[in-house]
C-alpha cells in the first residue's frame, strides 16, 4: 500500500522546512564567557568557532592550567546556549506538525 499524495506533500514540507530550519540555525551566532569575561568566544548555531576573545592580562605562563579552565567554561557556556537554539528549532518544527516533544 503507497503513501498518498497528501502524505507526501506532508513529507517533502516537513523536509524543506528542517532544512531552512538548519540553516538558520548556522546562521544565529552565541557567545559564551568566563572569568568576567576574560575569556569570550562565539559559536555559530553549527557549532563553528566564530570568535575566541583572551584578555592578555589573564595569561599566566605559570598558571595556563586556570586560562585552560577560563577557556573551557567559555566553550561549555556557548555551547549550551546552541543546544537550546536547536531545542527550539526542533520544538517549532514538531509543533507545526502536531507532534508533542518531552521536555
Amino acid at each position: 500500500m503507497g503513501m498518498n499524495r497528501d502524505m507526501m506533500a506532508k513529507i517533502q514540507k516537513l523536509q524543506e522546512q528542517a532544512m531552512k530550519a538548519q540553516q538558520d540555525l548556522e546562521e544565529q551566532v552565541v557567545d559564551g564567557s568566563a572569568g568576567g569575561g576574560a575569556v569570550a568566544i562565539s559559536l555559530t548555531g553549527g557549532m563553528r568557532v566564530q570568535s575566541l576573545k583572551i584578555d592578555p592580562e589573564v595569561v599566566d605562563p605559570g598558571d595556563v592550567e586556570m586560562l585552560e579552565d577560563l577557556v573551557t567554561a567559555a566553550v561549555n557556556e556557548a555551547l549550551q546556549k546552541v543546544q537550546g537554539l536547536q531545542a527550539q528549532q526542533i520544538s517549532g518544527l514538531a509543533g507545526q506538525f502536531g507532534i508533542n516533544l518531552p521536555r
